[in-house]
């Protein structure tokens, strides 16, 4: 087990994971701490890296996106590099990772309509094969990560 990270912490992170703007003195009731005593945690938490950042959870379907994909894209031979220096520049992926498998690259999207989804993979295309999957619905979505004992 992480040292860093006891059973008190994982109680924090975890309340934090859904919800970050959890006041302090609540989650202190909940973990039998004060609220000062949190707060030196998850400032501690941050420090050591454990946690990253903070940031609200946007419905893309309220925000004019109609669609969410997963594309993966088979880099060209040449082109993974260009491509990696490039995709942070594309408004419409909200997150992007380097895979192994025949695919190098697997990113979600969001976009507007099937229209918006071509001109995006014309946009792609130069830089390998790109495969579409449209999400049809969330499943799970940001699951917290927890405490795992093997």
């Amino acid at each position: 087990m992480n040292n860093k990270i006891d059973t008190i912490n994982w109680k924090i992170l975890n309340y934090l994971q859904r919800n970050a703007r959890e006041s302090l003195a609540h989650i202190g009731r909940e973990v039998g701490l004060s609220a000062p005593a949190v707060a030196e945690r998850v400032k501690k938490m941050e420090d050591l890296g454990i946690i990253t950042g903070y940031k609200a959870m946007v419905s893309h379907t309220e925000t004019s996106y109609q669609l969410k994909a997963i594309i993966t894209l088979r880099a060209f031979m040449g082109k993974l590099r260009p491509f990696l220096e490039l995709v942070g520049t594309f408004d419409e992926v909200i997150n992007c990772y380097r895979i192994t498998g025949n695919e190098n690259i697997i990113m979600e999207v969001v976009l507007k309509n099937q229209f918006h989804l071509e001109k995006f993979i014309d946009r792609l295309i130069q830089y390998g094969e790109a495969r579409t999957h449209i999400v049809l619905s969330d499943i799970i979505s940001n699951a917290p990560i927890k405490k795992i004992d093997f």
